[in-house]
């Protein structure tokens, strides 16, 4: 078969984004000149040879019905020629190259319910799993805490109020999509998992499972005459990693399940270090179907950060200024022993090597 026949294998992850873009932004791709920020929700790129792209930001509840993503493209075709891409906080974004469609177009989002911002130094979507909707190891809704703090937050996702942009993460577990934000809500399992023997053997791989524990607390053993496993709580984290691969190994509890706040989260290297969060507050309530304790934290938090912080600092690097101590007096949070972590004895604990241990 000739080469200019055969079919282009299709590669998993995500399509190449130029064939989405505006006409304007693929032809001026690397010759922007400047941009700037007109108002909340809004960017204006202009290129050396004057071309202007307009981009209007709005947010969405990320998992959306087909309803909703119709009403989206129709008023994507009515006001920006088609062009619309999502972030990945969920966000949606409509580009123009008619200045003067901006207004129009933020209307018609706001009279239809979708609310404009988002940029600069704002408190932008928070970033969540699924929760429910499909993951295999959920101890809670991610998606519930999301909506039930956004409706608290949506002020400052319309202004510029905070310091310098907000990053929000949630997680329905607490080993795979935390994430690394300013502030994030996941959740704690207080309680090592409760084991049903009597289908372990029938259900679990073993050395998977016990592979999987980060600190060797997992082993092999014989329970009522059938192969199972058992945990050594002295060294269990509690962090649910075996679920997965073994679900007889229950760790979610309607009691002993509860939510964390880590705060100081940051990939970028823009102005200063990555880091990591640290925990700030634990042992809150995992209680739906409005979390309120977990929101007050969070709200405190913010108005805290957005009362003392410096111009541009984001929350990491206002608590490496005025240090954690004052961090705690500030927000009048509680010190307990749960936020120290000095993982004394590591190199018998962690599960660092390759080897299977039984």
């Amino acid at each position: 078969m000739p080469a200019s026949q055969r079919r282009i294998p299709i590669e998993s992850g995500c399509p190449d984004g130029m064939q989405y873009m505006h006409p304007v932004m693929k032809k001026n791709f690397g010759q922007w000149k400047y941009h700037e920020d007109p108002k909340p929700g809004v960017l204006k790129h202009v290129a050396h040879d004057g071309d202007e792209i307009w981009t209007v930001r709005a947010g969405t509840q990320r998992i959306l019905d087909l309803f909703t993503l119709r009403k989206l493209c129709e008023i994507g075709d009515r006001y920006a020629d088609g062009y619309v891409r999502f972030t990945i906080r969920s966000n949606i974004e409509f580009m123009l190259a008619d200045g003067a469609r901006v207004d129009p177009l933020i209307n018609e989002l706001e009279r239809n319910g979708f609310i404009v911002g988002g940029t600069r130094n704002s408190v932008t979507s928070i970033s969540h799993t699924q929760g429910w909707l499909h993951c295999d190891i959920p101890a809670t809704d991610a998606s519930g805490v999301v909506k039930s703090m956004m409706d608290q937050l949506i002020g400052e996702f319309r202004a510029w109020n905070m310091p310098n942009r907000v990053h929000i993460t949630t997680s329905c577990c607490q080993i795979n999509c935390g994430g690394q934000g300013d502030i994030a809500i996941n959740i704690q399992h207080t309680k090592p998992p409760k084991i049903n023997h009597d289908q372990v053997a029938n259900v679990c791989e073993r050395p998977s499972v016990v592979a999987r524990c980060p600190v060797a607390a997992i082993r092999p053993a014989m329970v009522n005459g059938k192969p199972s496993l058992e945990v050594d709580e002295r060294k269990c984290v509690c962090c649910g990693a075996c679920y997965p691969p073994c679900p007889p190994m229950q760790i979610n509890d309607p009691q002993h399940s509860k939510l964390a706040v880590w705060i100081g989260g940051n990939h970028s290297n823009a102005r200063g270090r990555p880091s990591f969060q640290k925990l700030v507050a634990a042992g809150i309530p995992n209680n739906p179907p409005r979390w309120p304790e977990a929101t007050a934290i969070v709200k405190r938090i913010l108005a805290v950060y957005r009362q003392d912080a410096k111009d541009w600092e984001r929350i990491n690097d206002w608590v490496e200024r005025i240090g954690w101590p004052r961090f705690f007096e500030l927000t009048e949070l509680p010190f307990t022993k749960f936020h120290i972590d000095n993982w004394r004895g590591q190199q018998k604990s962690l599960n660092a090597s390759s080897h299977l241990r039984f």
